[in-house]
């Protein structure tokens, strides 16, 4: 038997549903998301965002792994998983960490949907609404907003051209007693700079006297075209157990992947794990067994130095042309690594608005005000230059000095 619908009377009023939570309707999109939307007509000349160049993606390497994993077995590739990651993959994961001067073994892994998860993971983890965290002051915009979605209160620590200042850094957890500390300590998101190792073991002595979480984030960190590797900020003595470490694959495999890991310390182990099984129960299994296919049978570390090589030479075209392109009194960095140079306009000059410029003579770069948690520059932008051949960067930059010339 079939019931018939009992009709609504015109005269009833509607309810709307539930207003969203307040945390969601406060924390803004991405500004570097909405410019990337506005360069993607053909001819744009971007800057604007952190993309590898997908050009130097081993294609081919990767389909046969794909293939190869299949091959093996597409009943476990398609298969659910568990949740913590594929054993294959944690162990090259803790292989490779350990390689770089990390003892690490494949129990201390969680493979994650990109790093971006490992941070959400070890936010949900560990911060609840009212939470202080402390960031670098600018940091990854992303992680800003994975803070302030989480109801976290986001301070600022003042930094420098080599990064976070220690003693600044001392005086915010006194003040603060904060739940963890976010950094970028390596080729940062989005100034390039790279904390140096005696910085990072203050920040170690200074959370292991008082009490603090490390979350280190790692995703530039074998990008590296000149100068001496700096240990992880996880390797100090004082960080060894209250250290997350977060990783991927986006910037040395393909970011398509959608592979990242997460070392976490003993103590934060369950609870990422239980985050995760609430997120999404476990990352690909498919992906994960083909990037473990690849790492056993390729050889990653010769083609991230060609990768190295490439962007070295990009990174260089884009230092070369910068001071025909921005206005005469701007300053910017030389990164040793990584994918950004972090730029500074005269006084009086306002980034957005070149930006606006920019766009219109088919060049865009990221003003840099989204990125500070308080008190932004807006001076400032960042310029990313691995999207593009050297001769594409030439251009690009010409056009950026155009659009300069025509705000003078």
């Amino acid at each position: 038997m079939t019931s018939t619908p009992v009709p609504t009377p015109a005269s009833a009023p509607v309810v709307p549903p539930p207003a969203l939570s307040a945390r969601a309707a406060s924390t803004g999109g991405s500004p570097v998301r909405e410019i990337l939307a506005l360069t993607e007509r053909p001819g744009v000349v971007s800057f604007a965002g952190g993309l590898p160049a997908p050009e130097l993606f081993d294609a081919a390497g990767l389909r046969a792994s794909y293939e190869a994993v299949f091959a093996a077995s597409a009943g476990r590739a398609l298969q659910y998983s568990t949740t913590e990651g594929v054993p294959e993959l944690r162990g090259a994961v803790a292989g490779r960490a350990t390689a770089r001067g990390l003892a690490t073994d494949a129990d201390d892994v969680l493979v994650t949907s990109g790093s971006q998860q490992a941070l959400a993971l070890v936010v949900t983890a560990l911060v609840e609404p009212g939470d202080a965290v402390l960031v670098e002051n600018p940091t990854y915009l992303a992680a800003l907003q994975a803070f302030r979605l989480a109801g976290a209160r986001v301070v600022p620590v003042p930094c420098d051209d080599e990064g976070i200042l220690p003693d600044a850094l001392a005086e915010a957890v006194a003040r603060e007693r904060p739940k963890l500390l976010y950094t970028v300590p390596t080729f940062q998101n989005p100034t390039g700079r790279t904390l140096p190792a005696a910085r990072r073991a203050a920040v170690a002595a200074i959370a292991a006297r008082r009490g603090l979480w490390l979350v280190e984030d790692d995703p530039y960190g074998e990008l590296r075209y000149e100068g001496a590797d700096v240990p992880w900020l996880a390797a100090h003595p004082g960080a060894e157990d209250r250290t997350a470490l977060l990783g991927s694959f986006s910037k040395v495999m393909a970011p398509g992947l959608r592979l990242g890991w997460l070392r976490v310390p003993r103590a934060l182990r369950r609870a990422v794990v239980v985050a995760k099984q609430a997120a999404d129960l476990h990352t690909s299994t498919v992906d994960q067994l083909a990037a473990a296919h690849y790492l056993a049978g390729a050889d990653l570390d010769a083609h991230v130095a060609g990768v190295r090589d490439a962007y070295r030479v990009r990174r260089d075209a884009l230092l070369a042309g910068l001071g025909q392109a921005l206005p005469a009194g701007s300053s910017w960095n030389r990164p040793e690594g990584g994918m950004f140079v972090w730029a500074r306009l005269p006084e009086g000059r306002d980034a957005a608005a070149l930006l606006t410029s920019a766009i219109a003579h088919d060049v865009a770069f990221v003003p840099g005000a989204p990125f500070f948690a308080a008190s932004p520059d807006p001076r400032t932008l960042r310029l990313s230059f691995t999207t593009h051949t050297p001769q594409e960067i030439g251009t690009g930059l010409v056009r950026l000095g155009r659009a300069a010339r025509s705000r003078a």
